[in-house]
């Protein structure tokens, strides 16, 4: 695991170029470019807080509900658009992968760091809806590194599986987008963690995107730590994750250029 973590790191200059390429290709000729990062979680929310929160009165822990869904889908969007681009990012550069050696690994990666760009663009409208709404900024914010951190490495290891599996079976390309919608609805992204009845919740937040959402809304918008067992929890299951996943697509990686 560590060959192959110290030779991914010999070709950082080359992640860093195909990351940099993503977010060109994705946003050549677009009339707002970068702005779609934004858009997309500002309808999401102006949908939310209509249908949810003025006609299905869903809670929203005294919070104003486009403060509290656009807090949510931030990193959401983050995590649906990241699978979406990165299960098919081996297979639509066979070429690549067909004709030189380097680690096939750069392209599900660079996705998500393409994807992480947006993320940080989009949230940067967060900070602008704390002050509409009049919520100062607090110190429990030092734990965001911790929970956004989480959620990449998750991310990364999700790529990874799902991209080396839609090489042997082309049907995953179909079926991560929708698992990503289904995922949603046991992600507190429309609703509170406080919905979910207590002996339930244990269970709920084995959910890595559960955790990170909702300690963000804690942190961010309550201004209180988040829970910090199950933060702990999921980053042990994260972690393990991530090796788990970079040590099956290190192993069927070499079957990628016959099988393409």
């Amino acid at each position: 695991m560590l060959v192959h973590l110290r030779e991914l790191y010999r070709y950082r200059d080359l992640l860093v170029s195909l990351t940099v390429r993503d977010i060109k290709v994705r946003y050549r000729q677009t009339l707002l470019g970068v702005a779609w990062a934004v858009l997309q979680p500002v309808a999401f929310m102006g949908i939310f807080t209509l249908v949810f929160a003025k006609f299905g009165k869903v809670s929203s822990d005294g919070m104003p509900y486009p403060l509290f869904s656009y807090t949510a889908l931030v990193p959401w969007t983050f995590f649906a658009t990241s699978l979406s681009l990165a299960v098919n990012s081996i297979a639509a550069n066979m070429n690549l992968v067909k004709k030189i050696y380097f680690p096939r690994e750069v392209f599900p990666i660079g996705a998500v760091l393409g994807c992480f760009v947006d993320f940080l663009v989009a949230g940067l409208l967060v900070a602008g809806l704390l002050v509409l709404y009049h919520r100062p900024a607090n110190p429990q914010l030092v734990w965001l590194p911790w929970l956004v951190g989480v959620e990449v490495v998750f991310l990364m290891s999700l790529s990874l599986l799902v991209s080396a599996m839609n090489v042997f079976y082309r049907d995953v390309k179909y079926l991560v987008p929708l698992g990503v919608q289904l995922w949603m609805f046991v992600t507190p992204v429309i609703y509170s963690t406080s919905v979910v009845p207590e002996r339930l919740r244990p269970w709920y937040l084995l959910n890595p995107m559960a955790v990170v959402i909702d300690g963000i809304r804690h942190v961010v918008l309550h201004g209180q730590p988040p829970d910090v067992t199950a933060l702990m929890i999921s980053t042990v299951v994260v972690v393990c994750l991530a090796a788990a996943a970079y040590g099956y697509f290190k192993r069927v990686e070499v079957k990628f250029a016959d099988l393409i």
